[in-house]
């Protein structure tokens, strides 16, 4: 008797994540300017969730890049 299956079908292989590239805060944007200071302490800190963090408000900047 052979083993009895314990998954649906076969494991589902994800791509993987490349780097992508971080918004750039937008010129003149006082802003922009301190989430890319808060950023670049984060990075230095290995704190990766601030990084992150920053770099969605960023990108939610109306002329974000």
């Amino acid at each position: 008797m052979s083993e009895p299956k314990t998954y649906p079908g076969a494991p589902v292989e994800l791509p993987l994540r490349l780097v992508k590239l971080e918004p750039t805060p937008v010129e003149g944007c006082p802003s922009c300017t301190e989430l890319a200071k808060v950023r670049d302490w984060a990075r230095a800190g290995n704190d990766q969730t601030t990084v992150i963090d920053c770099n969605v408000l960023m990108a939610r900047h109306p002329n974000g890049h």
